[in-house]
């Protein structure tokens, strides 16, 4: 395991580019939801999003030449070392399980239309 991390170490100035681009997707967006395409999980958040009739922005890690500093970045950054990784309205949300659980407790489509990703608050996914 600690073979990719090490794989993906960043220096210091490295870390401080890599952080401030993913903060300043996660503030040019009002969701962001970070991912990989082969994630079961990710694909649960982001078919959950569609149903709800959200907008949202999809980054896909390991599509992207610098998705794993980017990750790297974000675990230093809220903690989370796994993907998805949701944030509305530049706020952290977790996970799968936070999304999900956030959701059943009906805060998810108050959140999503808060930040104007959603249109109505009348679709809600139990």
């Amino acid at each position: 395991m600690g073979s990719m991390f090490s794989a993906n170490r960043l220096s210091k100035e490295e870390m401080e580019v890599t952080m401030n681009k993913a903060k300043e997707i996660v503030s040019s967006y009002p969701v962001v939801v970070f991912s990989k395409t082969y994630c079961g999980y990710c694909q649960k958040v982001k078919q959950l999003l569609t149903k709800l009739g959200a907008s949202f922005k999809v980054f896909e890690l390991d599509e992207m030449s610098d998705g794993g500093q980017i990750q790297s970045a974000l675990t230093e950054w809220t903690g989370q070392s796994t993907v998805p990784n949701v944030f509305i309205k530049e706020k952290h949300i977790g996970g799968c399980d936070k999304v999900m659980e956030s959701n059943k407790q009906g805060k998810l489509v108050s959140l999503l239309t808060e930040a104007g990703a959603i249109a109505n608050n009348s679709s809600q996914l139990w």
